[in-house]
This record gives structure tokens, C-alpha cells and sequence, in this order.
């Protein structure tokens, strides 16, 4: 059996410093939207861009409720979180034109969540060929796009 090794993602299924705070939470409650990356602000939640993202326009939508499960989310909660999911879609389609998209949680340490304390819905767009040797063998992203620009481009088509 052949093995391919990512050890890049250690930092994200390990444990994190249990004194840190939230970065959902502390993100949320600064309101410098710009500098956190959230392009939008809904009533229950937030959609911000990923700081390590798989792909360019890699975004998250987090409850401002601090919950680490769906059962422990309000119903108005999840419910504006599908929808605001939702919404990413045309947005990053008409924007990147990506061929397929990649949404999904990760609730817990062992299903892989980075912040397993706080639930967050990734949408990750995707191309062909976007999973390619330099993120599989190179530990190495490669995108087209600095966060800055991105941040731009989506704030201003959710403002729209």
C-alpha cells in the first residue's frame, strides 16, 4: 500500500493552545471586517475567508453563537447558515467561474475539525487538477490570488 503524507495538516487536527481564544469569536467581535477577512455579516452569522485556504475564495460561514455542534446551534441559526452557504455559490461562481464546489463541516477533533470548538461550514471551490503534486507531495498551496484581493472581490460582490 502506498502512503502519501501531508504533515502540513498536523496544525489543524492537533490540539491548539487551550488558553487561546475562539478565532471565530474574537474575529466576529473585533468588527474590523477588512482585516479579519469577513466579506459579509448576517444576522446569526458571519462568512469569512479561510487564513489557510484550500483553494482561492476557500470561505467559511460561523455562527456568532459559539456552539460546537449542530444540536447545540439555535434553529435560526443553522437555518441562516445554509442559506448564507447558499449564497456563496452564484457569488464565488460569477466571480472564479470554478467547475464544482467542495461544502461540509467537520464536527470534532477526530473528524478533522481545526476549531473544533466552534462549528463552521466550508465552501471550497474547485477546479481540475486543483489537488495537484505541490499540495499532495510538496506541502505547498498554490494560489492565484493574495487574501487581500480576495477579501476585495467577494466583500464587494456580497455588498452588491
Amino acid at each position: 500500500m502506498d502512503h502519501l503524507w501531508s504533515p502540513w495538516r498536523y496544525r489543524y487536527v492537533s490540539k491548539g493552545d487551550p488558553s487561546t481564544a475562539c478565532i471565530f469569536c474574537q474575529k466576529a467581535a473585533e468588527h474590523d471586517d477588512e482585516r479579519n477577512l469577513i466579506v459579509y455579516r448576517g444576522e446569526r452569522n458571519f462568512i469569512i475567508l479561510n487564513l489557510y485556504p484550500y483553494a482561492t475564495a476557500h470561505l467559511m460561514v460561523a455562527p456568532y453563537e459559539h456552539v460546537a455542534t449542530l444540536e447545540d446551534a439555535a434553529a435560526e441559526t443553522v437555518a441562516e447558515m445554509i442559506l448564507l452557504t447558499r449564497r456563496t455559490q452564484p457569488i464565488v461562481r460569477t466571480i472564479y467561474r470554478p467547475h464544482g464546489f467542495n461544502i461540509g463541516m467537520n464536527i470534532g477533533e477526530s473528524a478533522g475539525a481545526g476549531i473544533a470548538e466552534h462549528i463552521h461550514m466550508h465552501v471550497v471551490p474547485r477546479w481540475p487538477g486543483d489537488a495537484n503534486f505541490m499540495s499532495t507531495i510538496g506541502e505547498t498551496r498554490v494560489l492565484p490570488e493574495e487574501l487581500p484581493e480576495t477579501y476585495r472581490k467577494l466583500a464587494s460582490a456580497f455588498r452588491a
